[in-house]
């Protein structure tokens, strides 16, 4: 049983896993499990070419940041398991959270992020009831994003990202999964507002 369980390794869902990861050392994260299937074909970064993000260097490629990512995440953080290879096609809801099934398995969860594409192309079974067109895309593009209230679709089941209605820019979707890694640190410190920051000791 995951804690939190994380589906897709772009933006979004990298950026959680690394604040989830790295509250492991507080007392109220440390026994939690988290992890994250991994997959990444159908990411856009796969194309992206970076030159106005803070913090990345002009002519940055996004298949770069996907794989820098996900080697940032095991070496940083190994309690964050990494489930590679596996698409997820169906997510259920069930009395203690979810169960989230791949082509090849399938995995229980008590809180789960859902931070794929926001492509009508989507094919988890699931969250059909949730598919709305999205709020803040060119309608010829017939994107779509999971109708929420700040991150959250229903209660434990999270979306981020381009998807959760958010524009499709680096900077916003790694801040929208950031972000519902802090409101699930938070649920886990017993509703305490929570971050978490590494700082220089001087």
């Amino acid at each position: 049983m995951y804690d939190a369980l994380i589906i897709g390794g772009g933006a979004a869902g990298l950026s959680c896993a690394l604040v989830l990861g790295s509250a492991k050392n507080k007392a109220f994260a440390k026994d939690k499990r988290v992890g994250i299937v991994i997959h990444q074909k159908t990411s856009h970064l796969q194309t992206a070419l970076f030159n106005n993000v803070l913090g990345l260097k002009p002519g940055t490629l996004g298949a770069s940041v996907l794989e820098d990512g996900k080697n940032q995440l095991a070496e940083l953080y190994p309690d964050v398991e990494q489930i590679d290879n596996e698409k997820v096609t169906e997510v259920v809801k069930t009395h203690t959270g979810f169960n989230v099934i791949t082509n090849k398995a399938a995995y229980a969860a008590k809180q789960v992020v859902i931070a794929v594409g926001y492509t009508n192309l989507i094919t988890i079974k699931g969250l059909e009831q949730y598919i709305e067109p999205h709020p803040r895309a060119a309608v010829e593009k017939d994107r779509i994003w999971l109708k929420n209230i700040d991150h959250l679709v229903q209660e434990n089941l999270y979306v981020a990202g381009a998807l959760a209605g958010w524009r499709s820019q680096f900077a916003i979707c790694s801040g929208s999964g950031a972000h519902v890694a802090t409101d699930i640190l938070t649920f886990w410190n017993n509703g305490k507002h929570t971050k978490v920051h590494d700082k220089v000791v001087v």
